[in-house]
């Protein structure tokens, strides 16, 4: 849209959000301290959100956006000049000019947008507890499995890599054997049980969890390429942001699933940006819808968490932005945080819902000119009630305001218009292809295989590949491949001091490789793990 004489358009630093009374200014030195849209189904927040992710890509600010119901795929096409589209406009003193926004479709399973993958290491013991609804023991189990996987360079890529881990700090009840140090798996597991006591039942409980998850498809989720978020940081040859659109219909039939992803996702943001201070636009600005999902049943300790990432992200230069349906869906500690509010009509049939409507009034600035909490069960489709912060960072006096049209597309692409978008993508090719790297899954049956077919040529390595092949070579010279009882007396010396030697050497050999191999694998092999608040790895 062109500004008029009026000049309702966006302007350098601002963008026009809606008109009533008063004009509704989003300012965007402001928009990284985070907002809040709310309102009842079918009240217009998917319009307001395509408003808001419109005016932050003409801005240059890329956006990320779930699309639950596939409403906001549209913003891609090129706007239609029907006739309420043209009537509000006009009456907001706005020339309907059509426009689209270069788009990047992402989807979880691959179906309709480029695929999305983080690995298990990556997600942390933390966020991944949650994603598997793991009580405190189950989760503390967990965590004793990430730190001996930190602690043995056993890098964690996917479902079967977590799985084979598992089964290898499982206890192993059974009658020792002569010599338990050729179990291959024995420093692994005396390694889990000196942080805890971890119990068969337990393990076992977390198997199961797994095999939900996989059912709802997280097998595909984790994984390698793993996904690269700069590639969310960009703007087009126009200088406009990207629209980063997550397609989350499918995904949104697993709830926890869903949750756990966006805030993985926002926490990776948190830990990798640099601090940036206020800055006259933000990097990103990411909007979380049905953002109910992320507290329902949250413990204590993530909430703590939530809250930090939410506080602090604003220094990185990101803005926050919830969906849903009801203020009250989110805890006061985070809604404390949200500057920026749009409120759409809600209603009040039940006991609940007027508690609701009242909580939505409390938490604007009162506006002698209405009565919010009568206004709120008032507005029509397209209407709502706007605070936005002012320069000095306080909020406005909420205003009642009719949202301006989007100018592109209301509604869906067809699958032909969503796939001519994908094979013209950015990244297309580059997470299309499921990589499956070695990682602690083959890693460790190498070890299991070393013992039992020495011949193989992987025994001794106790890390696969070039590793294995070096403690490989260093075994056979020395003569400890053998079996116990057929070692002389001085092979069992040289055995000695083989693993002494051998552990020092390959070591070193690891701690070079996590220095020069590129990709996931090499930058967590041989060198201590730093985790970040909510548990995900810290790239340093």
């Amino acid at each position: 849209m062109t500004a008029q004489d009026n000049k309702l358009g966006d302007t350098d630093g601002k963008i026009f959000v809606g008109k009533g009374d008063e004009q509704a200014w989003l300012t965007l030195a402001l928009a990284n301290r985070h907002g809040l849209v709310t309102g009842a189904t079918g009240t217009g927040k998917t319009v307001t959100l395509q408003v808001m992710a419109e005016g932050f890509a003409r801005a240059g600010v890329p956006v990320f956006a779930a699309d639950i119901k596939g409403d906001l795929s549209g913003i891609s096409e090129v706007g239609e000049a029907k006739d309420f589209i043209v009537k509000r406009a006009t009456e907001m003193g706005l020339t309907f000019q059509p426009d689209q926004f270069s788009t990047v479709f992402w989807d979880v399973f691959g179906e309709q947008g480029h695929p999305v993958r983080a690995t298990i290491t990556e997600m942390g013991p933390l966020l991944l507890a949650r994603m598997l609804d793991l009580n405190d023991v189950q989760e503390g189990v967990l965590n004793v499995a990430f730190r001996v996987a930190d602690d043995n360079g056993l890098a964690l890529i996917d479902m079967k890599d977590l799985r084979a881990l598992l089964d290898a700090i499982v206890p192993d009840g059974g009658k020792k054997e002569p010599d338990a140090d050729d179990d291959p798996l024995a420093p692994i597991r005396k390694a889990a049980q000196g942080f805890g006591n971890v119990t068969k039942a337990t393990i076992g409980t977390i198997q199961r969890q797994l095999l939900v998850l996989e059912n709802q498809g997280a097998t595909k989720f984790f994984g390698e390429p793993a996904l690269t978020l700069k590639d969310f940081m960009k703007t087009d040859r126009d200088g406009r942001g990207t629209v980063n659109i997550l397609v989350a219909d499918k995904l949104m039939q697993s709830p926890r699933l869903y949750a756990t992803f966006l805030l993985w996702m926002l926490s990776e943001l948190f830990e990798e940006l640099p601090e940036a201070g206020d800055l006259p636009k933000p990097k990103l600005v990411f909007f979380f819808d049905e953002a109910h999902l992320l507290f329902n049943d949250a413990p204590k300790a993530l909430m703590d968490k939530i809250e930090q990432v939410v506080r602090l992200i604003r220094s990185k230069g990101v803005g926050v932005y919830f969906v849903t349906q009801n203020p009250i869906d989110v805890p006061d500690r985070v809604l404390g945080q949200m500057g920026n509010r749009v409120q759409h009509a809600l209603r009040a049939f039940t006991p609940r819902d007027q508690k609701a409507v009242a909580a939505a009034a409390q938490t604007f600035r009162p506006n002698p000119k209405l009565d919010t909490t009568k206004v709120i069960m008032e507005l029509g489709k397209g209407e709502a009630l706007v605070s936005f912060l002012e320069g000095n960072g306080t909020p406005a006096m909420v205003e009642r305001v009719m949202i301006r049209p989007p100018s592109a597309r209301i509604g869906p692409i067809s699958p032909e218009e969503r796939k001519a978008i994908m094979d013209a993508s950015p990244v297309k090719g580059k997470y299309d292809t499921a990589i499956d790297s070695e990682s602690a899954y083959e890693i460790l049956q190498k070890r299991i295989a070393g013992t039992a077919a020495p011949a193989d040529g992987q025994a001794g390595g106790g890390g696969g590949g070039i590793l294995g092949q070096i403690g490989s070579i260093v075994g056979t010279i020395f003569g400890t491949h053998t079996g116990r009882n057929r070692l002389t007396t001085g092979q069992r010396i040289a055995r000695d001091v083989t693993r002494t030697v051998t552990g020092k050497v390959v070591g070193g050999v690891v701690a070079d490789l996590g220095k020069s191999v590129g990709g996931q694998l090499g930058g967590s092999v041989g060198r201590a793990l730093v985790r970040g608040a909510l548990g995900g790895l810290l790239r340093r």
